[in-house]
């Protein structure tokens, strides 16, 4: 969208808060770095901002993230569901107790029969209310569930197909949604996606598909402590960096994902506020290691590995991001010891590239898919082009295949084999890295696409054994023991290339008080004032 048609629509921003006059609303303004909406309905699109901004601002799951605390990193708390257990002799068999009194945002109740409604529209096809657009944005956590059903109205039996220690972390990622407001709206998501309705501290009032949506605060909110303090607020997609900054400082947008680096120094200067923190996240690039794919090969991994500058990367991002050594940083509980040091080494890289069967007359040709903007995926198209130019410096010839967010993930989805990312070798997709959950989808060889996250078909014994006890680990210091052995082989492997952690730079306006800013993928906005 042309910056003078984003200002016009800007302009006409108006927020009808029942109640208050205009002028006296307090309504909330955030530009999104996705170039779309997500998904209204239940499960968000546009990856974890589309979580951030829908998925936990309308709705709630049967257990939430607890984002009070900047301090530490964010912890599993209780949601819908007052409380989770494990049978101790199957392993397999889960009780899930309901908070009474809750309702959703048409009035009607939330109940165990929802829940067994709401999971039936992400995995039984045959349910009049499936949704297949719902079911592949949860297709992650759904897996690892094989049967459930409602005990009585306030609870609910979930059971796995084997025993599996990290079920609490997938039942966060599944939202519930109004089984009443969807045969209200005619029995058609379509039509629910113009009215959505959750049980989540805002309301959707207004969808604007590429433009906005609106919410209104939920005054009746379950949890009394975090009814929001602002009247209203508007999400609005808005990728190009250099039109969120200058949106913010026109006094359009009050709060800004992701600002263009080189922009911090004049922000900062205008009176805005800059927040940043470590979160659970990686900025990798996904390594084919299929047949046709030159990573294939560890060595070449290893030679990507350190043929990148990391330290060049985060002065490009202005200090918004710190050097990855791994999944996660140095000095974490899974970090583990691996002997493989990722560091910038272009002239160990060319060593490793050369006993590979490359040199200056025959370059490792490889094609990136990567995105233009989107969620955690920090500046990708400068910061894609410097590890171009590093790249190459040690022998690899690197063609970059950019593409919308959406399309980008969908492409994850597919994985390495699909015939759409043929001739695809590595694919540039930030991760969120704050449970074992997300580990094993990565590198066990069982869960490639599209039931994990494997998307370049990564397949090592050790691993797989690894991931196998970490499933079953549900003693928690016997599973971070594990965890410290796993992510040591996977770096030990290059299973990936691992270039930053992001720092989670955000822009706000100087009268936004309130926030606190989570070590988490998701955010609170309840607390946020406008003063």
């Amino acid at each position: 969208m042309r910056i003078g048609r984003r200002k016009s629509m800007l302009a006409g921003l108006a927020l009808a808060v029942p109640g208050k006059a205009r002028a006296e609303a307090k309504i909330l303004r955030v530009a999104m770095t996705a170039a779309d909406i997500p998904l209204t309905t239940g499960q968000a699109s546009q990856g974890g901002e589309g979580v951030r901004f829908m998925g936990v601002t309308a709705y709630d799951a049967l257990i939430n993230w607890d984002l009070s605390r900047a301090d530490v990193a964010a912890t599993l708390r209780p949601g819908l569901a007052l409380s989770w257990s494990v049978d101790t002799n199957r392993k397999t068999a889960w009780t899930f107790r309901l908070r009474d009194g809750v309702t959703f945002h048409d009035g009607s109740r939330f109940t165990a029969n929802a829940v067994v409604w709401n999971l039936d529209k992400l995995m039984r096809r045959d349910a009049p209310q499936f949704d297949q657009a719902q079911a592949t944005q949860a297709a992650t956590w759904t897996k690892s569930i094989a049967r459930y059903s409602a005990i009585d109205p306030l609870t609910v039996a979930i059971e796995t197909p084997e025993p599996n220690a990290n079920l609490p972390y997938d039942m966060a990622s599944i939202f519930m949604s109004s089984p009443a407001q969807w045969e209200e709206m005619g029995k058609d998501w379509n039509q629910v996606a113009t009215r959505p309705s959750g049980t989540g501290p805002w309301k959707v009032t207004k969808v604007v598909p590429r433009e906005r949506v609106e919410f209104v605060r939920n005054a009746s909110y379950w949890d009394a402590a975090r009814i929001p303090k602002c009247d209203g607020l508007v999400i609005i997609p808005m990728p190009d960096a250099v039109t969120r900054v200058a949106a913010l400082l026109n006094g359009q947008i009050d709060w800004v994902e992701a600002p263009a680096p080189d922009t911090l120094g004049q922000l900062r200067q205008a009176g805005m506020q800059i927040v940043l923190n470590r979160y659970p996240h990686v900025w990798p690039y996904l390594l084919s290691c299929l047949p046709d794919s030159p990573f294939r090969d560890i060595r070449v991994r290893k030679a990507m590995n350190l043929a990148i500058d990391r330290d060049g990367i985060c002065g490009l991002l202005s200090k918004t991001a710190m050097p990855a050594k791994g999944l996660v940083p140095p000095g974490h509980p899974w970090f583990g010891s691996p002997t493989f040091d990722i560091r910038y080494d272009p002239a160990a890289a060319r060593a490793l590239l050369a006993g590979a069967g490359f040199g200056p007359n025959n370059r490792c040709q490889a094609t990136f898919l990567i995105s233009t903007s989107g969620s955690g995926q920090m500046q990708p198209l400068p910061m894609n082009e410097a590890i171009k130019e590093s790249l190459e410096d040690v022998g690899f010839a690197i063609t970059l295949k950019a593409m919308d967010w959406e399309a980008l993930r969908a492409r994850r989805r597919a994985g390495a084999a699909a015939p759409e990312n043929r001739g695809g070798h590595a694919l540039n997709n930030s991760f969120g890295t704050a449970d074992p959950t997300a580990f094993l989808g990565f590198s066990w060889s069982k869960l490639v696409p599209p039931i994990g996250t494997n998307w370049g078909f990564f397949k090592d014994n050790e691993a797989d054994a690894l991931c196998e006890a970490i499933s079953v680990a549900f003693d928690l210091e016997e599973q971070n023991v594990l965890m410290a052995k796993l992510h040591t082989r996977i770096v030990d492997q290059a299973m990936w290339c691992f270039v930053v952690h992001d720092l989670n730079p955000r822009a706000l306006a100087p009268r936004v008080k309130g926030f606190v800013q989570a070590q988490s993928w998701q955010q609170d906005l309840t607390p946020v004032e406008l003063v």
